[in-house]
């Protein structure tokens, strides 16, 4: 059976270290501070996929060599993750006898109840265990964790994401090099434009692509982004047929960024009311996506309501 950890590049190149993350100085700043004290506060790192929250957190707990495991959220979701998992961990003794960490990926995807059940034990496991939650949603953590925990937003500004994907092409470039693969330049920068700043995408597209030994402007096809004025034109007709048909046809697309598309070149296209009934339907679906377990149905459903409350132009 493949090592994940050797095989996958996402896990072979993540950074090990808090100065090794790609972040803007203002967050990485205070990570690099709770490294150098030795102590890592409760925390809650929000912010959208692959920008780097459960890389600094691991990081964090590496560089300070705490005893620490990693639950993913969404996979364990429930009470009993909390009574088996959690509260055996955070009871014990660390073997390095420092304090111990558990890190609760995807964390928003915690049951209501297994969310409220934290607040007493971390407050209980205050002096062994300390905890950081990661979530794509702040607003799916309740109130009482965001009390008891230090809130960090990933929020990047158009100067820091120049300067992220500067460096980043950088570690590309590396990478690209230690696995001894071809590469065209503007391919690469037409890679990470596309699907900056998640990085994980990033780099799995580019190992995707890697597999021939080369990667050039063959792929750049399959990178390139779906037409959404063919998709328009059939919700302007009311074509429901033909909307289907496109929906087949780039359900492997990412569907928050053909939302994203909509909101952002389509939305001068409809007449008067509709342009706010629009923004409430994206700003539903884009939110409904997060708990979809299929994301071509609930892109579908989004396009028909479209379809049906909406005038064009």
């Amino acid at each position: 059976m493949l090592n994940d950890e050797k095989f996958l590049w996402v896990e072979k190149y993540r950074p090990k270290t808090v100065k090794d993350c790609i972040l803007p100085e203002h967050l990485k700043k205070p990570f690099q501070e709770y490294v150098d004290r030795g102590e890592i506060p409760n925390m809650i790192l929000a912010g959208g996929p692959g920008v780097g929250k459960t890389t600094v957190a691991r990081a964090m707990c590496e560089e300070i060599e705490a005893d620490y495991i990693l639950i993913n959220g969404s996979d364990e979701s429930g009470i009993d993750t909390l009574r088996v998992k959690v509260k055996g961990f955070a009871s014990s003794v660390s073997l390095s006898g420092g304090r111990k960490m558990i890190i609760i990926d995807e964390g928003d995807y915690l049951t209501p109840t297994a969310q409220a059940a934290f607040r007493g034990v971390i407050e209980e496991f205050a002096t062994n265990c300390g905890f950081i939650f990661t979530c794509n949603f702040l607003n799916r953590i309740i109130e009482p964790l965001h009390s008891r925990c230090a809130v960090i937003n990933f929020k990047l500004s158009g100067a820091d994401k120049a300067k992220m994907a500067s460096t980043f092409m950088k570690r590309v470039d590396k990478i690209l090099s230690a696995e001894k693969v071809d590469y065209d330049k503007k391919v690469i920068i037409e890679l990470i434009t596309k699907f900056f700043p998640d990085y994980r995408r990033i780099l799995n597209e580019l190992q995707r692509y890697s597999v021939g030994g080369t990667i050039d402007v063959g792929i750049l096809a399959q990178i390139g982004d779906v037409q959404i004025d063919e998709l328009v034109g059939y919700i302007k007709s009311k074509d429901f047929k033909s909307v289907r048909k496109w929906v087949g046809q780039n359900c492997d697309a990412d569907a928050q960024k053909i939302m994203r598309d909509i909101y952002d070149k389509v939305l001068d296209k409809f007449k008067g009311p509709s342009v706010g009934e629009a923004v409430v339907i994206l700003g539903k679906y884009q939110y409904q996506a997060a708990f979809a377990a299929d994301q071509e149905i609930n892109l579908m459903a989004m396009l028909t309501e479209l379809l049906v409350t909406c005038e064009f132009k």
